[in-house]
């Protein structure tokens, strides 16, 4: 059996207290906030489907997702909260779009790195 355990507490003590020192300064909850939200598949599917057609009014998401109007408009709001869509009220009708195009980088290196890893 291969051990890949470490026997040594320490071996290059100043990457540790570089690595350490810029870790302080990480905002680590928002960015595992951020993952978390789009670990979600649903809101994963939201993402996806607004980043191909622009904006979606709610009901249209839940039939492209497959859940009740009121699961989706929690999905949304979660994403809606991170910044990454936003909403337009029509009537009675709402709709989301992408707010941070920089969210089609994210989903595009998500592809990318799985057809790398898969291929």
């Amino acid at each position: 059996m291969n051990n890949e355990i470490c026997e040594i507490t320490c071996i290059h003590e100043d990457k540790v207290n570089r690595a350490k020192s810029k870790l302080a300064n990480f905002d680590t909850p928002s960015v595992s906030g951020f993952f978390k939200i789009l670990s979600d598949e649903n809101r994963l599917k939201i993402v996806h489907a607004l980043v191909h057609e622009d904006e979606l009014c709610v009901c249209d998401i839940a039939n492209i997702i497959d859940a009740s109007v009121a699961t989706t408009s929690h999905h949304l709001n979660s994403l809606k909260k991170l910044g990454v869509v936003d909403s337009h009220k029509d009537g009675k009708l709402v709709y989301y779009f992408i707010k941070n195009i920089k969210i089609l980088n994210l989903m595009e290196l998500g592809l990318n790195f799985k057809e790398e890893v898969l291929a």
